[in-house]
């Protein structure tokens, strides 16, 4: 059956070691999941389970790994199951991002972003989801896309091939997984205060660039909180909900956009001019 609460649920996170993924871990902790944790930062992730423990939750387990490592998850993997068996919810979080125009994009740009934020989910997907339908037991299954999983957003081509990606595959799982009590939610952040605000490599840029530093500082204003964005989580899963909104922005843009496509593509052909003026 769907969950409909996660205490006492067995839950799986990855990117545990900081911003959604972070906040994630301790709101389903609060709610009173045992956590399964893990994150590519060691530092980081330790610092999450203390976190947690601190404030009363369970860590039942983590591991640091690179999820776009097959090897590595089926390894983590396998040693859940044979400690806990069958998870009953997970959380797949982890992402990096990189900005740019095609002409400006190398190729270790579209790489990263597909193997990490894409293949990376997909080897959690493949380890983790098959023992929960043949469990039996219901649960759920979280993916954190983006709004440029969504949306036309300029310089963003290689992330929106992840996170289109990761839509994809969402949508599949979404009807695949019904009949047999397993929910998926899929999570379309916007602009969200994580770390990654201040460290996404932008391809053919200064980010010292005066412009820059303006468009990330009205990037951060329009940001929501990382604990925001794990609060819809929490309430998309206790829910069964599938598209997962973080703010109304995205929600209005992605009805818009399905609406009303000319002046959709005329506002996003616009967009990306302006953007350009910054090359």
């Amino acid at each position: 059956m769907a969950i409909k609460t996660l205490n006492g649920s067995k839950c799986l996170i990855t990117g545990a070691a900081s911003g959604i993924g972070h906040a994630t871990a301790l709101a389903a902790a609060a709610e009173g999941a045992e956590l399964i944790l893990t994150d590519i930062n060691e530092v980081g992730l330790a610092l999450t389970v203390e976190e947690v423990r601190g404030r009363g939750g369970t860590v039942g387990f983590s591991r640091a790994l690179d999820v776009s490592d097959y090897d590595a998850v089926s390894a983590f993997a396998a040693e859940v199951h044979e400690r806990f068996g069958s998870v009953d919810v997970v959380m797949n979080v982890a992402g990096i991002s990189a900005w740019g125009t095609v002409e400006n994009l190398e190729h270790r740009h579209w790489k990263s972003m597909v193997d990490v934020n894409l293949m990376g989910p997909i080897h959690i997907i493949e380890n983790f989801v098959p023992p929960m339908v043949r469990a039996g037991h219901g649960g759920h299954l979280v993916n954190v896309s983006s709004a440029a999983g969504l949306l036309a957003l300029p310089w963003h081509a290689a992330y929106s091939a992840s996170k289109f990606g990761l839509r994809g595959v969402s949508e599949v799982l979404r009807f695949d997984l019904k009949r047999h009590g397993i929910g998926v939610s899929l999570v379309v952040p916007g602009a969200v205060k994580t770390p990654l605000v201040e460290t996404v490599e932008i391809a053919g840029v200064d980010r010292e660039d005066p412009r820059i530093k303006k468009a990330v500082h009205l990037f951060e204003r329009r940001a929501v909180t990382p604990e925001k964005v794990a609060s819809c989580i929490i309430a998309g899963v206790k829910k069964n909900r599938y598209m997962v909104y973080t703010s109304p922005d995205i929600r209005f843009g992605f009805w818009w956009a399905r609406k009303f496509a000319p002046p959709y593509n005329f506002v996003m052909q616009k967009a990306n001019d302006q953007f350009s003026k910054f090359l």
